[in-house]
């Protein structure tokens, strides 16, 4: 311990109260792993005594216990097993434990057994993001492109002899379930390092400060803590229609075990059009069918048709406007889907529902209705503003709350809900100008709001877009056409919205992102320098506004 007084921060493990006489009684905080503490002040003497205690047990806590008439005790153990116990070891909930133990939490975390696919006895560190997610899906997205890169080489010399490189949809599944297993292991070492006990099957919770843990075995045990944090994630819906147990979702999806000639994937947003991309590149007979006119509901306008001719000029079947109505199996395992219409019936190998996501909260059954934990129309967790439920000991981050089902919020709230429990200082999650993007071929990549959200928040706005084709597929006798748009609010020259369609635009969209978190000016975008050539300079060079929209816009738009 090198020094004390106020301004150190909180401690990692340790409590420890000393009774150096009859008369006097202190207490000081000692890091058991990590060296440092947060000591209250008290006399020079008692604080020599201390460092010289301190340097000799702080790397051995359990040693300490009795030493020399001191007695030692972790600070949960005067109360709870726990500071903080966990359910859900995804990204927020990893994130969250691993933090609040540095910062000075017992933590306890509780996850289902590892399985590819979900489900209610099985999940895995890591959760949906690195398991069934972001990770296994943007590794297929990278493999799905290389489809398309091989025919545009053949427009900047590259010759291979009119046939295409063979493709091994079982090698590529090996290598990615190797991947994912990896990643798995790590997130567990995370949680080791940082001191978070884990531990593998299923929590539920009993009481506003208890959590029955069903361990593989069938073994239950109940530990309490102070706080408890919910983080079980979601998981994909099935719609309700006959035969629709015959389909798989995005679990099955990055798991099958060969490749599907014919599919149909069912849904408009992301995970929808994502998917489509990949069975797509891979040479998979694709169709898509979502019951809006436009792919991507909750984009900007502009953004879902550029996304819509893309896919179809991707050469796969799109069918919009319609829902599937029931599905009959075959003799020789192909499947039929009916819509509803005039449509006719389309036949396939597989059959994708894309069709939105539901917090886990009944899968396995957490217990929440039977102790207050308020939940909503679909079942999510509602929380305040700092991620705490109805029951004051009880919060939760990530997709349980519905609230922005992305991996990088759910790393957020749990950062946030470490600062509010643990350090006392209460922090709200900032959802403002919130960067995402949907790895659709090409991808999409937004931040801020719509035009028709501008609108709506009564805001006049100039919108600036612009067309082209990418330079890299310029040789390739491709169409395809990137879109960039930036809205910009009249009365204070800020960017307010900045969407793109094209290649890197995630890439270039995470930098847009810190500017328009920076309140950054239009006339400042207009003072970058870009980077030529790129697309990117594209959003620092547009000058003429192609439209004036909102409140005080003229009755016909400049065009």
């Amino acid at each position: 311990i090198d020094r004390v007084g106020p301004g150190i921060r909180r401690p990692p493990t340790t409590h420890v109260r000393l009774v150096p006489g009859p008369t006097r009684s202190m207490s000081l905080t000692v890091a058991a792993r990590h060296g440092a503490a947060a000591l209250p002040v008290f006399s020079s003497c008692a604080r020599a005594n201390v460092r010289g205690l301190t340097s000799k047990y702080a790397r051995h806590p359990a040693r300490a216990r009795h030493v020399r008439g001191v007695t030692v005790q972790t600070r949960a153990e005067m109360e709870y097993d726990y500071d903080i116990f966990t359910i859900g070891g995804g990204s927020g909930g990893v994130r969250a434990s691993r933090m609040s133990s540095a910062a000075g939490a017992k933590v306890g975390l509780v996850e289902l057994p590892y399985n590819a696919i979900s489900s209610a006895t099985q999940g895995g560190l890591g959760g949906t993001c690195v398991i069934r997610g972001c990770v296994p899906k943007k590794l297929l997205v990278f493999g799905a492109q290389f489809e398309a890169e091989f025919r545009d080489a053949q427009g900047f010399g590259w010759d291979h002899g009119g046939s295409m490189p063979s493709f091994s949809w079982e090698k590529l599944i090996s290598a990615k379930t190797d991947e994912i297993e990896r990643l798995n292991g790590i997130y567990g070492r995370i949680l080791d390092n940082n001191g978070v006990e884990k531990f593998e099957g299923a929590g539920k919770v009993t009481g506003p400060h208890s959590v029955e843990v069903t361990a593989v075995d069938g073994t239950k045990t109940t530990y309490t803590a102070k706080n408890i944090l919910l983080a079980p994630g979601g998981r994909a819906w099935y719609p309700d229609i006959p035969g629709a147990d015959y389909g798989i979702t995005s679990d099955e999806a990055l798991a099958l075990k060969t490749q599907p000639k014919r599919v149909l994937v069912v849904g408009g947003g992301y995970i929808a059009v994502e998917f489509a991309g990949i069975f797509q590149g891979f040479g998979t007979e694709t169709t898509i069918a979502y019951r809006a006119d436009l792919p991507l509901r909750g984009f900007d306008e502009e953004v879902r048709q550029t996304v819509a001719n893309n896919l179809e000029s991707r050469g796969m079947r799109v069918m919009s406007g319609v829902n599937p109505t029931k599905i009959v199996k075959n003799d020789d395992g192909s499947l039929v889907v009916s819509f509803d219409g005039d449509n006719e019936d389309l036949v396939v190998d597989e059959v994708m529902w894309a069709t939105g996501r539901v917090p886990n909260t009944d899968r396995p059954d957490l217990g929440l209705k039977e102790v207050g934990v308020e939940l909503d129309k679909k079942g999510a967790v509602v929380v305040d503003e700092y991620s705490q439920t109805t029951v004051p000991s009880i919060w939760a981050v990530g997709d349980v709350t519905n609230r922005m089902n992305l991996t990088p919020v759910a790393l957020m709230e749990g950062m946030a809900f470490k600062d509010t429990v643990v350090l006392g200082k209460p922090t709200k999650p900032d959802y403002e100008n919130i960067a995402s993007a949907v790895f659709s071929q090409p991808p999409v990549a937004t931040v801020g709001m719509t035009e028709e959200q501008a609108i709506a928040a009564g805001l006049t706005c100039d919108v600036y877009t612009s067309t082209f084709t990418p330079m890299k597929i310029s040789l390739a006798g491709r169409v395809e056409k990137a879109f960039m748009k930036l809205i910009v609010d009249v009365d204070t020259d800020k960017v307010v919205g900045c969407h793109m369609v094209g290649p890197d635009s995630a890439e270039i969209m995470q930098g847009i992102g810190i500017a328009l978190k920076c309140g950054a000016t239009k006339a400042q975008f207009d003072s970058t320098v870009g980077i030529h050539p790129s697309s990117a300079e594209e959003f620092v060079t547009m000058r003429d506004p192609t439209r004036r929209v909102g409140a005080k816009a003229p009755v016909e738009a400049k065009m």
